[in-house]
């Protein structure tokens, strides 16, 4: 739900407009409206930005560029000597020091690698062979030209050695671990030294940035006389301001918010909702005349992404992974803060995927184990339509996708009737009738109702449709327009809808691949026992490597795409067929 504002304007004797401000921040709940044409020319207000912004970087970084520049460089210059000490190991240990005696004595080495098909061995000394290709090394004298080394040219490519062996390279990669494990220690003393200072600095540059912000949203009256702000306060928080402005030698005016105001939102929710308000963040947030989605995003969100997940197992270990991030006993930087949300989906995944009947991979509904009872709610089998079969899953998917994509079409009719009025939205409530109507009326047909009140219920339906879409779409415009357009507007709506129905198949084809993949990891590891649990010891290694490792990577795969579908699913699906726009500003107040 979002919480009603009021508009207040302020004025106040400019001597005493700083101490006014003051007061203001202290009580805390008052959104200052952003006006000011010149905010992004204020080179102030840019350098504070910018040098706040700098320092958020720092802090998020843990150091400054120069240490973490540093130890990049080190990190790059330990791989790349790896590499180098990689090449290397195939021409073994040498000394430089031998091979310059050699020289010294009139004799050239080179070295070479050629296909092991092609190679002579007077071309001469095998130092490695790696699979198809041979490496040797071609001694001639200085001084002596060679016909033999032309053809080695020819055939071979030729290799240049590094003047250190691969030891001598690994023991450079000792050297630069130790530097690395030093400059660690250094930004790791420097953020213990220099992070709470950042912190206390970053909350001080944004008071700065606040207080500027207000300043320019500032206007003058009666040649600087007077001071003139504009802001939004909670309807909650009105008490505390009121409180304040008692106290206050100020002139103001209490009003409410009308649809040319640039309203701010704040959203106010149960402890369910309010986990799933980041997602609507994502896309945007409402406007101050919209419905706030998050009640109904929420518990949609949370049956999409378990029936993507599609397994109860993996629903145990999420809400397991839950709790030990909300508890801070189990530390990953991208899932700071989301451990309660991670463990309500969990929570939803754990009890979908048992009626979905698939636990870490294996079909409950198959098991022996598990009691005809509970086979008895879980949702598998057939469902035989037109003399077709079809899979009860997959039929159900299509089901929610049709109620979700109705439930949005009602809130758009209720939201556009609500902001501009029935006679503006007779087409929107036109074709909420006719899909909405229309299908409670087929359900009605196919259960209870007879079959003569049915057919004349639905022709009224359509008939009174068809007079909103086609004749009534745009009251006072030529009824020849207004057919012209509901035309172009149903094939919208037919290509529409039908592709929109048909993207909730991910629902079922998402949780069928995840479960397809967990039997595939189980089976492997059932070969590798030998086709049952009663295989030799050595065997059960290998066994729970798989299963282990097999079942993370797919939780993970899983979760992901869990994760993004549904997201589609509400961002386009939803949204717009409920004539979401997400362009609201979400309540700030100026505050300390």
């Amino acid at each position: 739900m979002i919480t009603q504002m009021k508009k207040y304007t302020f004025l106040v004797f400019h001597l005493e407009y700083e101490a006014f401000l003051e007061q203001l921040r202290e009580v805390g709940v008052v959104h200052i409206t952003e006006k000011a044409a010149g905010m992004a020319d204020d080179a102030h207000l840019q350098e504070l930005l910018a040098k706040a912004e700098n320092t958020r970087k720092i802090i998020s970084q843990g150091a400054p560029d120069q240490l973490l520049t540093e130890k990049a460089n080190l990190e790059q210059r330990i791989a790349s000597t790896k590499k180098e000490a990689d090449r290397m190991a195939i021409w073994g240990d040498f000394s430089a020091e031998r091979l310059e005696l050699l020289k010294a004595a009139g004799y050239t080495l080179r070295y070479f690698s050629c296909a092991k098909k092609l190679f002579q061995e007077e071309w001469g000394i095998v130092v490695a062979e790696d699979g198809a290709t041979v490496y040797f090394v071609h001694v001639s004298k200085t001084s002596e030209p060679s016909e033999l080394l032309n053809t080695v040219l020819e055939l071979c490519q030729e290799q240049q050695l590094n003047s250190k062996s691969a030891a001598e390279l690994l023991k450079d990669v000792e050297g630069l671990n130790g530097l690395l494990v030093a400059q660690n220690a250094r930004i790791e003393l420097w953020a213990k030294e220099n992070i709470p200072a950042l912190e206390a600095e970053l909350k001080d540059l944004q008071q700065q940035i606040d207080w500027k912000r207000v300043t320019l949203n500032t206007e003058t009256e009666c040649d600087g006389a007077l001071k003139l702000l504009e802001g939004f306060c909670p309807i909650d928080q009105v008490p505390a301001l009121q409180e304040m402005l008692a106290k206050q030698d100020v002139y103001y005016q209490e009003e409410d918010p009308t649809a040319e105001d640039n309203t701010p939102i704040k959203l106010r929710n149960n402890r369910f909702t309010q986990l799933f308000e980041s997602l609507t963040g994502m896309y945007g947030w409402p406007n101050y005349g919209e419905f706030d989605p998050t009640p109904i995003l929420a518990p949609f969100f949370l049956l999409f992404f378990a029936m993507c997940m599609g397994d109860c197992g993996y629903g145990i270990l999420l809400m397991i992974i839950g709790m030990l991030i909300a508890k801070k006993k189990l530390n990953i930087a991208m899932f700071d803060g989301l451990g309660p949300i991670i463990t309500v989906l969990g929570v939803g995944t754990t009890i979908v995927g048992f009626f979905l009947g698939t636990f870490m991979g294996m079909d409950l509904y198959a098991a022996e184990w598990v009691p005809q009872a509970l086979k008895n709610v879980m949702i598998k089998g057939n469902l035989e339509l037109a003399g077709s079969s079809y899979d009860i899953q997959m039929v159900l998917a299509l089901c929610i996708g049709v109620f979700h994509i109705c439930l949005a079409m009602v809130v758009k009719a209720i939201c556009y009737t609500k902001q501009t009025g029935f006679k503006e939205n007779i087409a929107t409530w036109g074709w909420t009738l006719l899909i909405v109507g229309g299908l409670i009326v087929a359900i009605l047909g196919m259960t209870v109702l007879p079959a003569e009140v049915f057919k004349w219920t639905l022709i009224a339906v359509a008939g009174v449709s068809a007079l909103g879409i086609y004749i009534f779409n745009t009251p006072g415009r030529n009824p020849l327009i207004n057919i012209g357009a509901g035309l172009w507007e149903t094939y919208n709506m037919a290509t529409g809808i039908l592709g929109d129905v048909l993207s909730y198949i991910r629902l079922y084809a998402l949780g069928l691949a995840g479960g397809m993949l967990g039997a595939a990891f189980n089976n492997l590891g059932l070969m590798v026992m030998g086709g049952s649990t009663e295989g030799a010891t050595w065997q059960w290694l290998p066994f729970v490597l798989i299963l282990v490792l097999g079942h993370v990577l797919n939780l993970a795969m899983s979760a992901l795409g869990a994760f993004v579908h549904p997201l589609r699913l509400s961002f386009v699906e939803y949204f717009k067929n409920a004539g979401y726009e997400g362009k609201g500003t979400l309540y700030q107040p100026f505050k300390k």
